[in-house]
């Protein structure tokens, strides 16, 4: 559904001549496209996701080596590609209620967190990742792995 979302967008984008998000729809297709190539199936909304996300992340680090480098221009750009590509991502939990999520995690998976505490790593990144950045769920699982 998103995959098909995103291809109707392209299209409305290139109907209406707008250049920039045709562009960077056009980059996120083609990068879903090669990762059904690599996996030689449809990915599913949650893959397709989870390659929307690789590319904001990457949009987000090329603008911070762009104010590093005081590239006004490019800074810009990948501010506006990062807006474009926003509402097709879920709204992400707050800390208090991701730290409700892991939470439910770890009660859940009480006996294996009690006998390895790093196996919850994977857990809680499988069952949060489309909820929140990998980053965040590990700074907040932090603290329970001490």
């Amino acid at each position: 559904m998103l995959r098909q979302k995103l291809q109707d967008d392209q299209l409305t984008a290139l109907k209406a001549g707008n250049k920039e998000t045709l562009e960077i729809l056009r980059f996120v297709m083609a990068k879903i496209k090669n990762q059904e190539i690599e996996k030689k199936e449809e990915l599913s909304d949650e893959e397709t996701l989870t390659v929307l996300k690789k590319v904001v992340r990457e949009l987000n680090e090329s603008k911070d080596a762009a104010v590093k480098a005081e590239r006004k221009d490019l800074i810009d750009q990948n501010e506006q590609q990062i807006a474009i590509l926003g509402p097709y991502l879920p709204e992400e939990l707050s800390d208090e209620e991701l730290k409700k999520e892991i939470q439910a995690v770890l009660e859940k998976n009480k006996e294996l967190f009690e006998s390895n505490k790093k196996a919850i790593i994977g857990i809680c990144m499988k069952e949060l990742r489309s909820k929140a950045d990998g980053a965040r769920i590990m700074k907040l699982l932090q603290p329970h792995l001490v």
